[in-house]
């Protein structure tokens, strides 16, 4: 597949000790989540309840909070599974 024109790639922070050559090697490939496997989201109805009473309590139009979750390949290998079990409102600051 074609990597879109919005993705960037990615590049690690300077360090005073490298431990590999940071020279490119090879041809660009893109890397997505949904490139080989089939993806699947799964929330607990208590965190959204939780969002959704922030999101209504919330004066702002647009706020900013944190969704938490645990990422797992499935049995089969063929998909996986982001199950969202925690809301974190977040700072104002």
């Amino acid at each position: 597949r074609s990597v879109p024109e919005r993705m960037v790639p990615f590049s690690f922070p300077l360090s005073k000790c490298a431990l590999w050559d940071p020279v490119p090697m090879g041809d660009v490939i893109g890397s997505h989540i949904t490139y080989y496997r089939n993806p699947k989201l799964s929330m607990v109805e208590k965190t959204l309840r939780l969002a959704y009473r922030h999101a209504k309590q919330n004066e702002n139009k647009l706020f900013s909070c944190f969704l938490l979750g645990t990422l797992a390949v499935d049995e089969d290998g063929e998909g996986i599974t982001l199950t969202i079990d925690r809301f974190d409102p977040g700072r104002e600051v």
